[in-house]
């Protein structure tokens, strides 16, 4: 069966003063349309699964708020690491949960803070890429997205050779197997990224079997899936010595962390890319919001209530309870919520963590 993993464990920093330590950019709606971004994510699953096969894994400090946001998942569905250890532990402990129930389960696994806009054309995909794993389930199976443009903030994958579809298949989508990832690069290297064609951004979202995953991990990071076989394998009933939430703390924080990419994609023989007839933006900055949303006569990308006099090129993101005015500004990031104002070059986006690391160092917790 298809079983859903959405990895919700950002931080988000880059999106303070909105985002905080209890509030991520993953329970905001920066998308518009009202909805936070992990809400978006599951419902744009449609029916590929049902509610009971979503797994939520996030930080267990965020357990209680997503709980909340999505209250048709049940308590066991969320997963909350005792620390970050980045994507290859978050993946591999949702894989191993699920073995338990499911020896035979495939996993879509996506982040929460994605923005795709046709939900059809996903969900066609996401079921090409579960049919692809049935025939073929030694195989890791990711999305590469056609880049529009020299993009130097995502990575990209490099489609090498094609995979034919089973014969009598008309509707089948471009799939390849991976030649090479790349990591992000530099603006002269993704135009010749561009330029050579066959290769599309890395849209970081996954279809596999999850018994394939952890071969993976046994090969490539068999201490790391040492770990989680213990937090899966822990006793729960009440005469054991050690608590499952003990096991947990002991065994996670002890894992090395890695991304997926790192310690599995790049490294694994059987990697196929199918090319995504779906929009798709990583939301990774404020300077995203100008491809969300429409910009102004003045090129400003409002949310909120705003007016402008000789502003342009502006990002003001706020709300309908308070009016910002600019004046005479341009190329700025302007972000007001109710105890914290950020004013910035909309240029210099990335000093944002240096802004969170100095209020740290400040003790002012509150405004984290």
């Amino acid at each position: 069966m298809l079983h859903v993993v959405i990895m919700a464990g950002g931080a988000g920093t880059r999106f303070w003063p909105a985002s905080r330590s209890r509030r991520p950019k993953q329970l905001l709606p920066l998308a518009g349309g009202g909805k936070t971004m992990i809400r978006a994510t599951v419902e744009r699953l449609g029916d590929l699964a049902p509610w009971e096969r979503v797994l939520v894994v996030t930080g267990k400090t965020l357990a209680a708020p997503i709980a909340a946001e999505l209250p048709e998942l049940s308590e066991a569905a969320i997963l909350g690491e005792p620390c970050r250890r980045d994507t290859a532990p978050c993946i591999g402990w949702a894989a191993a949960k699920l073995l338990q129930s499911d020896p035979d389960a495939t996993m879509v696994v996506m982040p929460s803070d994605h923005v795709i806009q046709n939900h059809a054309a996903f969900q066609a995909a996401v079921s090409a890429a579960a049919e692809l794993v049935s025939r073929r389930p030694q195989t890791l199976v990711t999305f590469g997205v056609p880049p529009k443009y020299a993009a130097e903030s995502f990575g990209y994958i490099e489609r090498g050779a094609p995979i034919p579809a089973p014969a009598g298949q008309s509707n089948a989508l471009p799939t390849y197997q991976v030649k090479c990832f790349r990591e992000k690069p530099s603006r002269e290297v993704a135009r010749q990224f561009l330029d050579a064609g066959g290769f599309y951004w890395n849209a970081g979202i996954f279809v596999w079997k999850a018994k394939t995953i952890l071969a993976a991990l046994a090969e490539f990071e068999p201490d790391m899936l040492a770990h989680l076989e213990a937090i899966v394998k822990a006793p729960v009933h009440a005469s054991a010595s050690v608590s499952p939430a003990d096991v947990l703390e002991r065994e996670f924080t002890a894992i090395k962390g890695a991304s997926i990419d790192f310690a599995i994609m790049e490294k694994y023989a059987d990697v196929a890319v199918i090319e995504a007839p779906f929009d798709w933006d990583d939301v990774g900055s404020w300077l995203s919001l100008t491809r969300l949303h429409p910009a102004d006569e003045n090129g400003n990308t409002v949310v909120g209530r705003h007016v402008s006099v000789r502003s342009s090129g502006c990002i003001v993101q706020g709300d309908q309870q308070r009016l910002i005015a600019t004046i005479g500004l341009k190329d700025c990031l302007i972000v007001h919520t109710p105890d914290a104002t950020l004013v910035a070059n909309k240029n210099d986006e990335q000093a944002v963590r240096e802004v969170v690391a100095l209020i740290r160092e400040h003790g002012w917790e509150e405004y984290l």
